[in-house]
C-alpha cells in the first residue's frame, strides 16, 4: 500500500510538474509575441534591434522574426541541425507560433527521444530523427524524412563540420540560413577545421574551442551557393545569409568587416575539464595555432 501511495505521489508530482512547465512555456511564448509586435513597430535594419530570445540561445528568434517580415520565404518549412531535446533552439519559435513545421535532427537518440515526448511533437508538424551528421549523408537524411526543394529555412549548429556540410547540401534551396561561426578565428581568415565524418569538439581539443569555421569562410561560401550576408547575432557566433535572389533593399548586404562579432561568452576549458577564462587574444592564438584549412574567397 505504502508502494502505491508513494508511485500515486510521484505520479501527482511529475503531473504538476508538466502542468508548471507548460505555463512557463506559454507565458514564455505570450512575451514572445508582444515583442515581435514592438520591434516590428520600430522598423530598424540592425540585426542586433531586433533581438529577443524566447526559445533560442541567444536572440536569435528576434532576428529571424525581423528577416522573415523582409524576405518573402517559398513555404514556412524549416530544417535545424544539432539540437538537442529542443528546448533551445532557433525554429521552436516558428513552429509554435508562426505556423511553421520542419524536421529536427541531433546525434543523441535520447535527445531525439525527449523530442519526440514534448507536447510539440504532437500539437504541431514536427520531425525529429537521430542522425550523425556528415557531408557524405546530409543529403540523403533530408531525401529520407520527406523534405527537399526550396524552403523557408536551414539552421546548422553542429560545432563541428558545419562548414563542410553546408557545402554538401544539394537537395534542398533555403531562403534563409543561420550558420554558427567560431570568432576566434577571427575576422580576416576564411578557415574551418579539416574535414572529419567523426569530429567531436569535445574531443578535436581539450580546450572545447577549435571547431567550426570563421566567418569570413563561411561568408565565402554563401557567396559561391547564391547567399548575401546580411549580420551576425550580437553574441557573435551565428551569422545570417538570405537568398541573393530574395534580397529586398530593405535588408541592406553587410561584408565581413562590418557583419563581424567577436563573442563576449568565454567556454574554454583547461587539460583537466576545468573552464578557464583566457584573454580572448589567448584563446585565438590558441585556437589558430591548431591544423586549419584555408578556403577559396
Amino acid at each position: 500500500m505504502a508502494l502505491l501511495k508513494n508511485l500515486a505521489s510521484a505520479i501527482s508530482s511529475f503531473q504538476s510538474l508538466s502542468r508548471m512547465e507548460r505555463a512557463v512555456a506559454e507565458l514564455r511564448e505570450a512575451v514572445g509575441r508582444l515583442e515581435a509586435r514592438q520591434v516590428a513597430a520600430l522598423q530598424v535594419p540592425s540585426l542586433a534591434a531586433n533581438e529577443f530570445r524566447v526559445w533560442s540561445q541567444w536572440g536569435e528568434d528576434g532576428i529571424l522574426q525581423h528577416l522573415i517580415r523582409q524576405v518573402t520565404v517559398p513555404n514556412r518549412i524549416f530544417i535545424e541541425f544539432g539540437v538537442e531535446t529542443y528546448v533551445e533552439a532557433n525554429t521552436r519559435f516558428l513552429l509554435t507560433q508562426c505556423g511553421w513545421g520542419g524536421l529536427v535532427l541531433d546525434g543523441s537518440e535520447e535527445n531525439i527521444a525527449a523530442v519526440k515526448r514534448d507536447d510539440i511533437y504532437w500539437r504541431h508538424n514536427l520531425k525529429a530523427a537521430c542522425a550523425f551528421i556528415t557531408r557524405e549523408n546530409i543529403d540523403g537524411l533530408l531525401a529520407a524524412n520527406g523534405i527537399s526543394g526550396p524552403i523557408g529555412l536551414l539552421s546548422i549548429d553542429i560545432d563541428g563540420n558545419d562548414y563542410w556540410v553546408w557545402e554538401a547540401i544539394r537537395s534542398v534551396d533555403p531562403a534563409l540560413v543561420v550558420v554558427e561561426y567560431n570568432s576566434r578565428f577571427g575576422p580576416d581568415r576564411a578557415v574551418t577545421v579539416p574535414y572529419d565524418p567523426a569530429f567531436q569538439r569535445s574531443k578535436a581539443h581539450y580546450s572545447t574551442s577549435y571547431y567550426g569555421a570563421s566567418l569570413a569562410a563561411l561568408v565565402a561560401l554563401g557567396r559561391r551557393k547564391g547567399y548575401a550576408f546580411v549580420g551576425s547575432n550580437s553574441a557573435g557566433n551565428n551569422a545570417f545569409f538570405v537568398q541573393r535572389s530574395r534580397l529586398p533593399a530593405s535588408v541592406p548586404e553587410l561584408t565581413v568587416a562590418e557583419g563581424y562579432v567577436r563573442r563576449a561568452f568565454r567556454e574554454m576549458r583547461d587539460p583537466s575539464g576545468a573552464l578557464v577564462f583566457p584573454t580572448a587574444e589567448q584563446e585565438e592564438a590558441l585556437v589558430q595555432s591548431l591544423p586549419l584549412v584555408e578556403v577559396p574567397e
